[in-house]
């Protein structure tokens, strides 16, 4: 009877435990797999909109509907032996987002929606995202709180007070633990002379201080108060197969390593932003990010055949858009009712195309060769 008491108590306690991760598991909860190649999330964290019609004084923030800038922007790779490679975005790169034009990369989900954003960081990094979470600015404070704090070592004495923002930093140098609050005035701090760069190299040393202390077998009691603490914060399109590739990758790590999008300051008009290095990103995607088996590294020719004019610019657009890297175009005479394509990879080029069939051998001078037949859509 005691040891049947003593199982009830037990088993009451790991359900008390887990019931804050319910609505989670409800909505992502999937098996951990192993995918067959590395999954790409865009994460980015939503700054708040403020009722500017209340009449107190700070304004209140609006219901998070998840419409704001984007402050924090990261595209993390995970991959099934789990290494997870992160890449922050600053918020002020300066691009030509597609659907919108030239702006701020941080512009682009209250302009678009999350749709726009992640666009805007496929044509930046080149890089496909397989799918998205938006984080509210509550999230650090309750993810922090829900993981028992988190241990960093403050580079600088931090002092800021933003009233209308209800911002109050106050942290001293050197290695402690932060609590929520803290640690969100560590992320949000701006007076250290270097602006989004500095919130990039904070960002980073708090997430891998997270992770440390997430995976610390110590306070894996804590995992379903961290889970319910992300998702009541976050707004995402992930299915419960991605869910699974997730936690697939995460069981296997995570071993992490940090990267930032190169470029330097630099002004637009009378706009301060950050000038990407395109050169020097393009080299670190392909030497840190790109997989060797993804078609999307492989030289692919587009022929046009028998389409209607312009199809061929407007393919080789939309695999550039989807992360191909070295995409040409040219026309060839014959019939061709049919689109084919052929080469090693055709499958995969044709699952990003939607149309046209696989067949044979590339042409000479390219991996994949698409030749684009009378079935090619006019636009």
């Amino acid at each position: 009877m005691r040891r049947r008491v003593i199982g009830l108590v037990v088993l009451a306690g790991l359900v008390a435990l887990a019931a804050p991760m319910a609505p989670a598991v409800a909505k992502y909860g999937a098996f951990p797999q192993k995918a067959d190649g590395p999954v790409n999330l865009l994460l980015a964290g939503v700054t708040p909109q403020y009722d500017e019609s209340a009449a107190v004084w700070p304004y209140p923030a609006k219901p998070e509907a998840y419409t704001g800038n984007t402050d924090t922007i990261i595209l993390a790779q995970l991959w099934p032996d789990g290494r997870t490679k992160l890449l922050s975005i600053p918020r002020d790169s300066w691009m030509n987002v597609p659907g919108y034009g030239w702006g701020k990369i941080n512009g682009a989900n209250p302009h678009g929606g999350p749709d726009m954003l992640v666009n805007a960081v496929q044509a930046l990094t080149g890089l496909r995202a397989d799918g998205y979470a938006l984080l509210s600015l509550r999230a650090v404070r309750d993810l922090t709180d829900a993981a028992g704090g988190v241990t960093v070592d403050v580079p600088q004495r931090m002092k800021y007070d933003d009233n209308a923002g209800k911002l109050h930093v106050d942290l001293q140098p050197g290695r402690q633990r932060l609590s929520g609050e803290q640690a969100e005035g560590f992320l949000r701090f701006r007076k250290d002379n270097l602006g989004d760069i500095g919130r990039v190299a904070r960002q980073q040393l708090f997430l891998g201080a997270l992770v440390n202390q997430v995976k610390s077998p110590l306070n894996w009691w804590r995992l379903p108060m961290v889970v319910s603490a992300l998702d009541r914060n976050t707004k995402s399109n992930l299915t419960r197969d991605l869910s699974g590739k997730v936690l697939g990758a995460a069981l296997s790590g995570p071993k992490v390593q940090m990267f930032k999008v190169p470029g330097d300051f630099g002004w637009a008009g009378n706009l301060s932003v950050w000038r990407v290095d395109q050169a020097a990103l393009r080299a670190l995607v392909q030497q840190e990010f790109r997989d060797p088996k993804d078609p999307r590294n492989l030289s692919v020719q587009v022929l046009n055949v028998q389409a209607p004019g312009g199809s061929a610019r407007r393919m080789k657009a939309r695999l550039d858009a989807l992360g191909y890297v070295n995409v040409t175009t040219g026309n060839s005479a014959g019939v061709q009712g049919a689109t084919t394509i052929s080469g090693p990879g055709a499958a995969r080029v044709r699952a990003d195309l939607g149309f046209g069939q696989v067949t044979g051998e590339a042409g000479p001078g390219a991996d994949v060769t698409v030749r684009l037949g009378a079935d090619t859509p006019a636009n």
